[in-house]
């Protein structure tokens, strides 16, 4: 198949220690062969855009039969690992997931659970200023150029066209993707689209952004670069973390019960 990955040595099926007085399931041929390829993208040896060698080679390599190993596709498939274009002759092709997979189940959740955006805003005060003092550690001026020209361009741009919450929510994202730490930048993700629409919401019905407001969001931005340009992680985490605060407490105001439902809605 044009544009396929050849197979690399695949990882053999692993020993799982019994558990005293616990049934043990075996799993099914279609799991295994699946586990094998989800780990061959977790590794890296299958990439974002590779298609899965063509149907023979791996009916051949895991000695599998058709039905077996297109229910093994249909699992990647359903975990959003690959792309299958039915009719075509390209096969199933690799889409590493981002945040965006577990976004929605998360936010789900958060409705399911009664949280309250109040909730949401504690929870992302306890992720962002970790993130600062990360990114600030580390010294990486190509990440603070980025981030400036954010404050330059992009955040403004959210001012004229109304769309404040999306442009500043895009600053605040992009603060914990650049630094660095995975897990972070997972659980970030999963409380963006929340966030952002709460913000949203705040902006229209209760606190629109006047210029004052405006002047010192941007003021507060920029005091962040300083800090992090400085290399002092310890004052750049207790800026960005009382910023969070008085964010929390304006946009909140009149709001402390919303529940994440109504702002999903």
């Amino acid at each position: 198949m044009a544009g396929s990955t050849p197979l690399s040595p695949m990882i053999g099926r692993s020993a799982v220690p019994a558990v005293a007085g616990a049934p043990i399931r075996s799993p099914k041929t279609a799991e295994l062969v699946a586990g094998t390829l989800r780990r061959m993208v977790v590794d890296g040896q299958l990439k974002e855009g590779d298609y899965l060698p063509n149907e023979a080679e791996l009916m051949a390599h895991f000695g599998v039969s058709r039905p077996t190993l297109r229910e093994a596709v249909r699992v990647l498939e359903s975990e959003r690992l690959v792309e299958v274009r039915r009719g075509s002759r390209t096969g199933a092709r690799v889409r590493v997931p981002g945040p965006e997979i577990v976004a929605r189940p998360a936010g789900l959740l958060l409705e399911l659970s009664g949280a309250t955006i109040a909730d949401v805003m504690t929870a992302r005060a306890g992720i962002e200023p970790m993130a600062v003092r990360l990114l600030t550690e580390s010294g990486n001026t190509e990440a603070f150029d980025e981030l400036d020209t954010m404050i330059a361009e992009h955040v403004p741009s959210g001012r004229d066209t109304g769309r404040m919450a999306e442009t500043t929510g895009d600053f605040h994202q992009r603060v914990v993707e650049l630094s660095g730490n995975a897990t972070l930048t997972l659980m970030a993700g999963m409380l963006h689209e929340i966030t952002v629409r709460h913000t949203a919401l705040a902006m229209k019905e209760n606190r629109p952004l006047s210029k004052s407001d405006y002047e010192l969001l941007m003021r507060s931005y920029k005091r962040l670069m300083t800090l992090m340009r400085s290399g002092d992680g310890e004052a750049a985490e207790a800026h960005w973390r009382k910023h969070l605060d008085t964010a929390r407490e304006l946009l909140l105001k009149g709001m402390e019960s919303v529940k994440v439902r109504d702002v999903m809605i």
